[in-house]
């Protein structure tokens, strides 16, 4: 019973709780993100770049052939515009968490500096 009761400590606590609510946000700011690099970032580069999709970008390592059983051989390919967008994906979600915690940090400092008397 020992085992049951700190697992209910654990998950009241307000951290269990805070720290479930940042990963649900977490997921729900990564697909945000992600929608806008693929669906609003890359496009205009890409038309920049005389219409080149980034998601189509990639280098055939071995051509899609068929095996000696008969079967059906994927291509190997080298997928280097997914990296490009993943890397845009997080340089981007890296900056925002940057500017939200500087903001968080501004703000504790002033709560924490007292008034300066007139």
């Amino acid at each position: 019973m020992g085992l049951l009761n700190e697992f209910k400590e654990f998950a009241v606590k307000g951290n269990a709780v805070d720290m479930a609510v940042g990963i649900v946000v977490g997921a729900a700011f990564n697909k945000i993100i992600s929608s806008l690099v693929n669906d609003v970032i890359m496009p205009p580069i890409g038309l920049l770049l005389g219409g080149v999709d980034f998601k189509n970008l990639e280098v055939v390592l071995k051509k899609a052939g068929v095996s000696a059983a008969g079967e059906a051989l994927p291509a190997v390919t080298l997928r280097y515009g997914m990296f490009i967008n993943t890397l845009i994906d997080f340089l981007i979600v890296a900056f925002t968490i940057f500017v939200v915690i500087k903001a968080l940090n501004r703000l504790t400092r002033m709560r924490q500096t007292p008034a300066k008397p007139a």
